[in-house]
């Protein structure tokens, strides 16, 4: 007698569904709210861990609910990608009314997790959501200021950890930040538009606008500010001075390892499963956490 399989169960799909519209994987992207709390020396503090680690979520929340608002713009545009037409929403897995109320409780459990570190927190949450949103209705289809809204969506990361744990942030720690957000920003623009090339097709209306040798030279620029003010940064670190230039190297091959990825390979990946799935990326990660904490708190 053949064995009988039930039918896949609907909650089960929807939740499914739910926790790909949610995407998990660009939760990563939140890891610089704790950049704060690890170059104060505060890591060790078990009160002040605590605070980054909820501000932490609280951006997970608010991420995911930005991301589920965005499929939602973007469905009609997605079923025109080759790879974006098997998002939740596009694909049909998950309905319209049920992406929606994801968004609205992914935002108000953001909101609650905020208020339970800080009132501060929490208004920089907010301020983050509307951002997102206005990134996702308008700003993505501007030219320049799509990749610069990016670039401001991860200094208000940083900022809300800073508040988090009541630190100041070095002014070189947010040119870093800046720095890196338009170089992975630029990057990713010009992955997309040479798939888009080869593929034939125009799913992202913000690519038109965009020629490969502009972004060359887009990447080009701030490659060499990354790099540099990173450089600047570790010369005179607030904990432990030049000390902070061993991590450099790592920092390097990380840049150039994500250029060699995106140029030579051909990498259509997106940038959080690049970096995290990709064991140059993860090597590089590895030994730059494992250098600057060392260097911070054995000091």
């Amino acid at each position: 007698m053949g064995v009988t399989h039930s039918p896949p169960v609907a909650g089960v799909d929807r939740g499914l569904a739910l926790l790909k519209a949610a995407r998990p994987v660009e939760w990563s992207k939140n890891l610089f709210v704790l950049a704060p709390v690890v170059f104060s020396g505060e890591f060790d503090s078990v009160a002040s861990l605590g605070s980054a680690l909820v501000t932490f979520a609280a951006f997970c929340a608010a991420a995911s609910a930005g991301y589920v608002v965005n499929d939602l713009v973007d469905a009609d545009l997605d079923r025109r990608h080759a790879l974006k037409r098997h998002r939740p929403i596009a694909s049909g897995a998950l309905g319209r009314l049920d992406a929606a109320i994801a968004a609205t409780a992914l935002a108000v459990a953001a909101l609650a997790l905020g208020l339970v570190v800080s009132v501060s927190v929490a208004g920089v949450l907010v301020a983050y959501g509307a951002l997102t949103v206005l990134y996702s209705v308008l700003l993505k289809r501007a030219v320049i200021l799509d990749v610069m809204t990016i670039g401001a969506l991860f200094l208000v990361r940083v900022l809300a950890g800073a508040l988090a744990v009541d630190v100041t942030v070095s002014e070189w720690l947010l040119v870093c930040t800046g720095a890196l957000a338009l170089f992975l920003g630029f990057a990713k623009r010009r992955q997309e538009a040479a798939a888009e090339l080869r593929a034939g097709t125009g799913a992202r209306p913000v690519l038109e606008h965009y020629s490969l040798p502009f972004l060359d030279q887009m990447v080009a620029m701030v490659t060499a500010v990354t790099v540099i003010s990173y450089v600047i940064y570790t010369l005179d670190s607030p904990l432990v001075g030049d000390q902070m230039l061993a991590t450099v190297p790592p920092v390097l091959y990380g840049v150039f390892r994500y250029l060699y990825l995106i140029y030579d390979r051909g990498d259509e990946r997106g940038t959080a499963e690049l970096i995290t799935r990709d064991p140059g990326m993860l090597l590089a990660g590895v030994v730059w956490v494992g250098v600057a904490g060392v260097l911070i708190y054995a000091n």
